[in-house]
């Protein structure tokens, strides 16, 4: 890695910005270099998905993933990671899609602990800034997500985004 890239990386790292804004809600912020079209289908289109969903450092595989992105629809996504006896599963339910602004998600897999997630896609002169907001149904379930170190892998996911988008833009 040259030192240009290195710098790159330390301001990509710095726009993401990821905070308990309550009791029962976190919220992660980035703006993403790239129209919100495209950076809604990289959400949107499983393909696209699995290119940067899983931040690479942490060794996790994804195995599969199949979504129905659309109100209505299911997820399933599966994970695994040397270090686990059997894979993880994610899974839910889109309460509301619509292109290119809004997806929200349930998180199934943690049963009435799991949070719902909505993200929102805000475009601006080329830009797009992207609004993770879960809530959570109780304080001990976002204080056990914390402690986990499930809300700590934005940072690099968005780099990875980052990296898709500008792959998809110069094509498009």
């Amino acid at each position: 890695m040259d030192a240009g890239r290195q710098s790159d990386s330390a301001a990509a790292k710095a726009r993401t910005t990821g905070e308990r804004t309550s009791d029962r809600e976190f919220v992660v912020t980035r703006t993403v270099d790239g129209p919100a079209r495209l950076v809604f289908e990289a959400w949107a289109n499983p393909e696209l998905f699995r290119r940067w969903w899983t931040p690479k450092s942490c060794g996790l595989t994804m195995i599969s993933y199949e979504a129905d992105v659309r109100t209505g629809g299911t997820y399933r996504l599966v994970m695994g990671h040397p270090s686990m006896d059997q894979p993880m599963a994610f899974f839910g339910r889109y309460i509301d899609v619509t292109p290119p602004s809004r997806i929200v998600w349930t998180n199934d897999e943690g049963g009435e602990e799991g949070p719902v997630t909505t993200v929102t896609f805000e475009e601006k002169d080329g830009a797009t800034r992207l609004v993770v907001h879960e809530l959570y149904p109780s304080k001990e379930a976002l204080d056990e997500a914390l402690a986990s170190g499930s809300t700590s892998g934005w940072g690099e996911q968005f780099e990875q985004l980052d990296d898709l988008i500008a792959i998809l833009d110069a094509k498009a």
